[in-house]
């Protein structure tokens, strides 16, 4: 018996001992892994940012930039995936699981540990060493293309019109604008095509704020193409122009033609034409490829998100603010405007607590609508429907349906002026009461000209239970 006993405890002392040194010898491989990604990414880093500071005119090497810059964002991701899946605090790690059931995770952000991770983490190390092995040609052309110059106020409008990741697509739309075409009278048509607040006009406001176009184009046009029918030869000058179109809806063919005959007798040489629009059909009117913009990838996202909640700060003090800022960046879902206003409220409040209870009040209203319309905010919101927002409100018996945006300038008409308004960084604090009845949520305002802002309208119902169901029906002004 006492034979019996031995060998069963020897048994499971030495698969006890494999065990751990498995998992040891794990660690290890994992720490190396790791410290490799960072070299990597050094490297990778280091180039990416030379070239967005020269004027690239090659595609292909466009092209292999915009590879270059994925690679790298989606290594950052893996990292602090592997940095930040550990914490400490019993209340990060509760809300962490927040950004996995909202299911707007990549796959990445699923994979937090075992084999599946170690498998990603491989394969993103794979993806960088073959980028930079491919690297010494690239390198070699970069340094032959010319320096574009920056100022200080065109690093700050990059941040506030949220032109990030945009390089290759920037330098290729002035690629375009720069081509001589002689004396060709017919006006080149380019047509940049993207879903819904890809950042489309931020593109063309930044290309057209670039000291090449300045140079070359003695007038740029901004037309609304709803109103394209009434256009007047005395819009146009006898000069070089470019005429920067945005359509809402589908354009009838015989208005273009006869629009596009206007400007190419009232322009001079040289001229062209930019149509920005969400509608695939209008890349037809195009004389050349059309752009494509997609909303950033979740690694970029996060990247873009971090880089903004914690502005001049080095995350690496605050691996706890920085997972947070992890999750809150699924939970935003990848609007860009959100993004912008979150990440300075959290840049104004560098503590933990704050940090956290941002991610639980806008997890929490983003569970609800995924609950009640099985969609994200930002997915209703992008096809125009309101979306519920009543979480914000917590203390109020009322329920709040937020919206799509509208655009408005300082100068413009305000119908609703006299409806009581509040800032949406205000609401998601949750630091001013909310006002009585339907209001004006200001959602983002440019602190540059032309100081335009997002606004969207809040309407205020009760919720009425008392014969089954509940169901939205209008309500008397109410005190929060």
């Amino acid at each position: 018996m006492e034979v019996a006993i031995s060998a069963i405890a020897g048994d499971l002392i030495n698969r006890l001992m494999s065990f751990l040194m498995k998992k040891y010898t794990e660690s290890i491989c994992t720490h190396d892994k790791t410290k490799r990604l960072q070299e990597l990414l050094i490297r990778v880093r280091v180039v990416v940012e030379e070239a967005d500071g020269r004027c690239i005119t090659n595609p292909t090497m466009l092209t292999q930039l915009n590879m270059l810059a994925k690679s790298m964002y989606r290594g950052y991701y893996m990292l602090d995936m592997i940095k930040y899946e550990s914490s400490d605090d019993e209340e990060v790690r509760r809300l962490s699981t927040v950004s996995v059931t909202l299911k707007r995770s990549c796959t990445v952000l699923g994979n937090t540990g075992g084999p599946a991770a170690d498998n990603e983490l491989e394969i993103v190390l794979k993806n960088l060493e073959s980028a930079i092995s491919n690297m010494n040609e690239f390198l070699v052309l970069l340094l032959g293309c010319e320096r574009v110059c920056r100022r200080p106020y065109d690093s700050y409008l990059y941040a506030d019109n949220f032109m990030f990741g945009r390089h290759a697509e920037k330098q290729q739309v002035i690629n375009i604008l720069l081509q001589n075409h002689g004396h060709q009278s017919c006006p080149l048509v380019l047509p940049i095509i993207g879903g819904c607040r890809v950042g489309k006009k931020a593109l063309v406001s930044h290309v057209c704020g670039d000291e090449r176009i300045r140079s070359y184009f003695s007038s740029v046009l901004y037309i609304n193409g709803d109103s394209i029918q009434g256009i007047e030869d005395a819009m146009f000058c006898k000069v070089r122009t470019l005429i920067v179109v945005e359509f809402f809806t589908d354009m009838d063919e015989e208005d273009w033609v006869k629009f596009y005959s206007t400007a190419s007798q009232m322009t001079a040489a040289g001229s062209k034409v930019i149509i920005i629009s969400r509608i695939e059909k209008l890349a037809r009117f195009g004389t050349v490829k059309a752009i494509h913009l997609n909303s950033l990838s979740q690694e970029e996202y996060s990247y873009l998100f971090k880089m903004l909640a914690f502005g001049s700060i080095d995350e690496r003090h605050h691996p706890k603010m920085a997972a947070v800022a992890n999750d809150l960046a699924v939970v935003l879902g990848g609007s860009l405007i959100t993004a912008n206003v979150i990440a300075d409220l959290l840049r104004s409040n560098l503590n933990l607590q704050f940090w956290l209870r941002i991610l639980r009040r806008f997890g929490g209203m983003v569970k609800n609508n995924l609950s009640k319309y099985g969609e994200h905010p930002k997915d209703i919101i992008e096809k125009e429907q309101p979306i519920d927002i009543t979480r914000f409100a917590s203390s109020c018996p009322s329920r709040l349906r937020l919206m799509p945006p509208r655009v408005e300038r300082r100068n413009d008409a305000d119908p609703n002026k006299n409806r009581p308004s509040m800032l949406f960084r205000d609401l998601i604090a949750g630091c001013k009461a909310i006002p009585d009845g339907d209001f004006e949520l200001v959602t983002w305002e440019s602190r540059i000209p032309p100081y335009t802002k997002y606004v969207q309208s809040v309407a205020a119902f009760a919720d009425d239970t008392k014969n089954g169901p509940a169901t939205f029906t209008r309500k008397r002004p109410f005190s929060c």
